[in-house]
């Protein structure tokens, strides 16, 4: 059994954890709220986007640059992987889920004989996959110092992807993130970023400047669009993660405190019954 003191030690210890968790809990319960309303926001635009690119499905293509981004290279030998997670941890499994669900699809894809490459944003994600496929990975974009997720910052991921693709390093580009639905619920979700996927035509329209001229400047947005709803969507999903786990921390600390002290009490009422059988023998002795 623990002295006293160790479990005064301990005691002291588990409560000034639990002040530190109680304190991150109400940081991330105040980030979450602008987070979600950052995330939900950007539902709408992205969607209103997809519907219009889909008014250009049946449309003549443009060719140059353009018609690769929108037909690809008319393979799918070699995959691109594109991870977003976060930059920090204390959320949970909310790295590693989103971690799982692109190893799970690189190893689907190389069991096909398929070539797989992956660029990460965010720490955690890269040092999750690094250790088994450190081989594949070809690129990192860190965003530890910044403080606003803004768009310019998916515009240089967008970027960095369409740059590699037009050089030919990859057929088929799939976005992995983690989209928001509740503050319980944060789901890992893959789509295709490249070669940019047109939806269903919703009727014939006449486009005044013509289709080229609009999709040259429609498309990157599209593609730079998606990028960054998939990371408001993965602050949010991180920040609802880190309140619910630090949460949890809270309860078990309180559970520890409440544990550790009636193993105090009781050692110490021991202690307290030993020294009186003590003096009561020496005096019956006497």
């Amino acid at each position: 059994m623990a002295s006293l003191k160790d479990l005064r030690g301990r005691i002291a210890s588990v409560k000034a954890t639990r002040k530190i968790t109680k304190a991150m809990q109400m940081v991330a319960a105040a980030k979450l709220r602008r987070a979600q309303d950052q995330a939900e926001a950007a539902r709408p635009y992205a969607e209103g986007l997809d519907k219009i690119l889909g008014k250009f499905a049946g449309k003549a293509m443009p060719t140059g640059p353009l018609q690769l981004l929108l037909q690809g290279t008319g393979k799918t030998q070699t995959h691109l992987l594109v991870v977003a997670t976060g930059e920090r941890g204390l959320a949970g499994a909310f790295n590693s889920n989103i971690a799982r669900l692109a190893r799970d699809h690189v190893r689907v894809l190389l069991a096909e004989g398929k070539s797989v490459k992956i660029i990460t944003i965010g720490r955690k994600g890269a040092d999750v996959l690094r250790r088994d496929f450190g081989k594949l990975m070809i690129d990192h974009v860190d965003l530890r110092g910044v403080r606003q997720l803004g768009y310019v910052h998916a515009i240089d991921i967008a970027q960095r992807v369409v740059k590699r693709f037009e050089a030919g390093e990859f057929d088929v580009a799939t976005l992995f993130f983690s989209k928001f639905q509740n503050i319980i619920t944060q789901k890992p979700t893959a789509g295709q970023l490249l070669p940019v996927e047109l939806p269903a035509s919703e009727g014939d329209y006449e486009f005044e400047p013509d289709e080229a001229e609009i999709l040259l400047d429609l498309v990157p947005r599209a593609l730079a669009t998606k990028i960054f709803s998939a990371l408001l969507e993965n602050n949010a999903g991180f920040y609802a993660s880190q309140m619910t786990a630090m949460d949890n921390a809270t309860r078990n600390a309180g559970d520890m405190v409440s544990r550790y002290t009636l193993e105090y009490n009781r050692a110490r009422q021991a202690m307290i019954t030993k020294e009186l059988i003590e003096i009561i023998s020496g005096a019956e002795a006497v």
